[in-house]
């Protein structure tokens, strides 16, 4: 009993979930754009860049996603450094429309630390492209 209680209990969850999966990308973008304009409390105008700037750096990831998937791509990091080079986009396209004291909220509320994680990860990428590049010259001179 308790455990059908529990079951019930959850199925609006379950719906809801379902729900927002079922948003299609440019709804996804103006949930963003609407949800930026309350933390950051953005003009009209700003929402206007933002929504534009999401649906459009968006459908470019999606893009990329979709001809890694075409070649057939397994290796995780790929889709990840596609992802960065996106993600990377948007917040330089913010930074140029948002106020600074607006730029500091939305850094706070996550972004900052999103940054820092892009930024360590494309130092790891590029040590390993350069320890790659060592071991291939050091390879050509035996």
């Amino acid at each position: 009993m308790t455990a059908v209680a529990l079951i019930f209990s959850c199925m609006p969850a379950i719906a809801q979930e379902q729900k927002e999966k079922e948003k299609s990308l440019e709804e996804k973008c103006e949930d963003e754009a609407d949800r930026l304009q309350n933390v950051l409390k953005l003009e009209d105008w700003q929402v206007f860049y933002v929504d534009s700037i999401l649906k459009h750096d968006y459908a470019a990831l999606k893009a990329d996603y979709d001809e890694l998937q075409k070649s057939r791509v397994a290796n995780s990091t790929l889709y990840e450094l596609a992802r960065d080079k996106w993600m990377e986009k948007i917040d330089l396209a913010y930074q140029k429309i948002f106020t600074p004291e607006q730029w500091a909220k939305y850094l706070k509320q996550g972004a900052g630390r999103e940054i820092k994680a892009r930024e360590k990860r494309r130092l790891k990428a590029q040590e390993a492209t350069e320890a790659t590049q060592e071991k291939g010259k050091k390879s050509k001179k035996k």
